[in-house]
């Protein structure tokens, strides 16, 4: 991996090593599981991994890893605000801690004036990630936005995304490799299995998912037994947004698990409908997430 930026934090136990950049967003740069001598995260191999100025697009400087949205996805003026491309976070410096087997990582978003924490530790004896977190509103002004994880994993033919959505729906029908545009039952769109993930085919997947019944969404790989898993509350992320491109995103071949505050993709629009995150002034999200990177086995 070559990386232009030189603050690379890291966390490790016995069986699994993590890398974070405060630099760029508190992004996860890394979740490498020693046992299996596997990468779990997906690495753009054309692109240093450097900081961006706020306002740069985001695709042609997708470098993949696990970044976060906050407070939008496409570029838009919300509550008089205008907004950059996939939010501000992913081009923030953030200040950090690393004490005690923790990395904590924090700062106040310019524009929204949204506070950001994320604590970053292990569990002692598996490949377990904790990631707690605090958003919180500093301004006098109510906010309504975006929060979208955003794990962008190395993929396989055949691995299966497992999530207890009941529907699903394109975000982008003119991009989609099937001709149906409406809502359908999860997996099945056109009889095909939209759950497996594809060859390398020049085609690409981004759903929305909702109807969901559990906070947890998985990526498995049934020939290597490896799993890749978020929990979460699924009151702070009521949505799943999954994106998989076989190619036909500048000849991408990843996957991306997307646990989301929100849907659609406009936040104007989901605001409209009720289905955002909102914070009035002073108020705050406290949530944890975890990650779980290791063997698919019984115990978890």
């Amino acid at each position: 991996m070559t990386t232009g930026i030189t603050d690379i934090l890291k966390l490790e136990n016995d069986r699994i090593r993590v890398e974070i950049a405060p630099l760029i967003g508190g992004r996860i740069t890394s979740i490498y599981n020693k046992q299996l001598n596997k990468e779990f995260l997906w690495h753009n191999e054309s692109l240093n991994l450097k900081q961006n100025n706020p306002g740069d697009d985001y695709d042609t400087n997708f470098w993949g890893g696990i970044d976060e949205l906050i407070p939008n996805d496409i570029p838009e003026t919300i509550d008089g605000i205008s907004y950059p491309d996939h939010g501000e976070l992913w081009t923030t410096p953030l200040q950090y801690v690393y004490l005690n087997n923790k990395i904590s990582v924090h700062g106040k978003l310019k524009l929204s004036g949204l506070y950001y924490k994320k604590v970053v530790h292990l569990s002692a004896n598996s490949p377990v990630i904790y990631l707690d977190y605090t958003i919180k509103n500093k301004t006098k002004a109510k906010q309504n936005f975006l929060w979208k994880l955003h794990a962008a994993l190395v993929i396989e033919e055949g691995d299966r995304l497992i999530t207890s959505a009941q529907k699903g729906k394109s975000v982008y029908p003119e991009t989609s490799r099937f001709s149906y545009v409406e809502e359908f039952k999860w997996p099945k769109i056109e009889n095909s299995d939209v759950s497996l993930v594809s060859p390398k085919n020049n085609t690409l997947d981004f759903f929305y998912l909702y109807g969901i019944r559990q906070g947890e969404m998985k990526l498995v790989n049934d020939q290597a037994n490896h799993l890749f898993r978020y929990t979460y509350d699924q009151e702070v992320f009521p949505y799943q947004w999954y994106f998989a491109s076989y190619g036909g995103f500048l000849n991408h071949y990843t996957a991306i698990l997307e646990p989301s505050t929100g849907m659609p993709v406009s936040v104007n629009e989901a605001m409209s409908l009720g289905q955002c995150a909102v914070l009035e002034p002073g108020q705050e999200i406290k949530t944890r997430v975890c990650i779980y990177a290791g063997e698919n086995t019984n115990n978890f």
